[in-house]
């Protein structure tokens, strides 16, 4: 049987345990993938591939851009954001439009019928990541973004 000061420890040790650094990337990689295949099946649900969404959600948040811009926004390489921009300005979603003060750049834009869609897609989108995130106060949100973007800048770093 334990003692008291014996239980104590073992807690205050399980509690360590859970606040590595190791422990910590352990649970920020599942719960992103965790939330990466639920955003995926949430998107999927919608009739639209999960890069396009990307592309069509930084567009819409952000504006025109450039692809090289548009690569970083949406988190997809620029060799898929070429055939990506293709398909999507074949359904007449984006348009490509030479830049008002450097006619060498080329700027994708949402048209009328792509900002139609994915302002009712995001919509939808919100949604169901407000449903997910339900159960997490407005309060603990913040010291969640603050945190993992803390973490997110010193990997940067780290890379630099």
């Amino acid at each position: 049987m334990k003692r008291p000061n014996e239980t104590a420890v073992t807690a205050r040790s399980a509690s360590t345990q859970e606040t590595t650094s190791a422990a910590l990337w352990v649970v920020l990689a599942r719960a992103y993938r965790s939330m990466a295949a639920f955003v995926e099946r949430s998107v999927a649900a919608l009739e639209i591939g999960l890069s396009d969404f990307m592309i069509l959600e930084a567009l819409l948040h952000k504006g025109p851009l450039t692809m090289s811009e548009l690569s970083e926004a949406a988190l997809i390489t620029n060799a898929s954001m070429t055939a990506a921009i293709d398909r999507l300005e074949e359904r007449r979603f984006v348009e490509r439009v030479a830049d008002r003060q450097d006619r060498r750049v080329r700027r994708v834009q949402l048209t009328a019928q792509g900002t139609t869609l994915i302002r009712r897609l995001y919509a939808r989108h919100e949604r169901d990541l407000d449903e997910v995130m339900s159960g997490i106060s407005p309060a603990e949100r913040a010291e969640l973004r603050r945190g993992l973007k803390a973490i997110g800048l010193a990997a940067q770093a780290k890379l630099d």
